[in-house]
């Protein structure tokens, strides 16, 4: 499954990783690939605990990044 997350550096240098369609699934780590191997242990999780409690998961999506001259 895929999920957007947006990564964002805060004010301590920790990269701080969110993902929007999985409310309160939140991750950090002190660099950006340690924040993304985090979030993916934290999104695994929260599925983990939506399936154990017969809640609905939300759909896996599909998204284009598109790049123009500005």
């Amino acid at each position: 499954m895929k999920y957007r997350v947006l990564i964002e550096q805060d004010e301590d240098n920790m990269f701080v990783a969110q993902v929007p369609a999985l409310p309160g699934c939140i991750s950090e780590g002190h660099t950006r690939g340690e924040a993304v191997e985090n979030i993916k242990e934290a999104i695994t999780a929260y599925l983990e605990s939506l399936a154990a409690h017969d809640e609905p998961v939300p759909p896996s999506i599909e998204e284009l990044m598109v790049e123009v001259a500005g």
